[in-house]
């Protein structure tokens, strides 16, 4: 069995007086896929602030020693990168890495070299997908926590970008926490799920979201089927 690399306890997050995370424990080990699920205001994005130590906790959040942790947060698009007078070659800089790393990287999730001078705004859909991927990826972290990354991508850019993070998740090892929406991805990517909701929180093997315990973490009858394909 692998080494326990995080370990919460009892943890518990307040926003003035209103508690948003309450008596959460839960533990990831080495290599492990973690997804966590839940409706909006459930508190998902806060529980990876409060791992990440952004954010005042009370309660216990224990990281391994040594491990570099990479954090890609909710929002980042190109509407935003419009705004900035920034090129791709600048934007991973900003992660202190090398132009030879960049271009390694690059090649590896099928972008040319050819798009560093260009403003991320000015890419595909797809290609800016693949970069926020391989920005992540450039410094070789061991763990990944990644908030809801995926939103506005159809279902071809979505099996792309899946197949470049088990590609990676295979030669790397990553560990990898995931807040998403995406119900569909549970069964073909989770190691383990943390359902997170104001009814209370579930946490365990993907078999134990069953449509009845889905049905009570969301307040109504969702969509429910499962992929055949596993990391």
């Amino acid at each position: 069995m692998k080494e326990v690399i995080l370990q919460v306890k009892n943890l518990k997050v307040k926003f003035g007086e209103e508690e948003i995370i309450s008596n959460l424990s839960f533990e990831v080990r080495e290599g492990e896929i973690l997804t966590i699920l839940g409706p909006n205001g459930s508190g998902k994005t806060t529980l990876l602030r409060a791992l990440l130590g952004i954010i005042p906790y009370k309660g216990k959040i224990e990281w391994k020693k040594g491990l570099k942790i990479n954090f890609l947060p909710q929002h980042l698009n190109k509407i935003l990168f419009c705004k900035l007078p920034l090129t791709v070659e600048e934007f991973f800089k900003l992660k202190k890495v090398g132009k030879a790393s960049i271009i390694k990287i690059l090649k590896k999730v099928g972008i040319n070299k050819k798009i560093l001078s260009k403003n991320p705004c000015e890419l595909s859909m797809g290609q800016f997908q693949r970069i926020l991927v391989a920005w992540t990826l450039v410094d070789e972290p061991d763990i990944l926590l990644l908030d809801e990354p995926m939103t506005g991508i159809d279902i071809g850019g979505l099996k792309t970008i899946y197949s470049l993070l088990e590609k990676f998740w295979k030669e790397k090892n990553l560990t990898i926490l995931m807040v998403t929406h995406d119900l569909n991805i549970v069964y073909s990517y989770s190691s383990k799920c943390l359902c997170m909701s104001k009814s209370g929180i579930c946490y365990g093997s993907p078999k134990s979201l069953t449509p009845k315990k889905l049905e009570e973490i969301y307040g109504s009858k969702i969509k429910f089927f499962k992929h055949t394909h596993r990391w």
